[in-house]
C-alpha cells in the first residue's frame, strides 16, 4: 500500500542512472528504463492511521512509473 496521501510538492531529483546504489536490483525487478531517485514532500498516512506531511523518497522510471516510497523524515503530525 503506497503511504502517499495527495500530490507531491517540492519534487527534486536526488539521483539519476548509475548514481543509482540500487539500479541493477531495479532493473532485475521492475524493468530497463531511465530510473531516477526522487524527493519531495508530501501527506502521508502513518501505521496508525495518522496523517502527516513527510519527506519522502521513490524511484520513478519512464513508462514504469513511481515505485518503492519511503518515509524519509516527519515534517509535521495530524493525530
Amino acid at each position: 500500500m503506497e503511504p502517499v496521501v495527495g500530490p507531491i510538492l517540492a519534487i527534486r531529483t536526488i539521483a539519476t542512472g548509475h548514481g543509482i546504489r540500487t539500479l541493477i536490483r531495479l532493473q532485475r525487478r521492475y524493468g530497463r528504463g531511465q530510473w531516477r531517485k526522487l524527493s519531495g514532500i508530501a501527506h502521508v498516512r502513518l501505521a496508525d492511521g495518522a496523517l502527516a506531511l513527510a519527506e519522502v523518497h521513490w524511484y520513478e522510471a519512464h513508462g514504469i512509473g513511481r515505485r518503492e516510497f519511503k518515509i524519509k523524515r516527519l515534517i509535521e503530525v495530524r493525530r
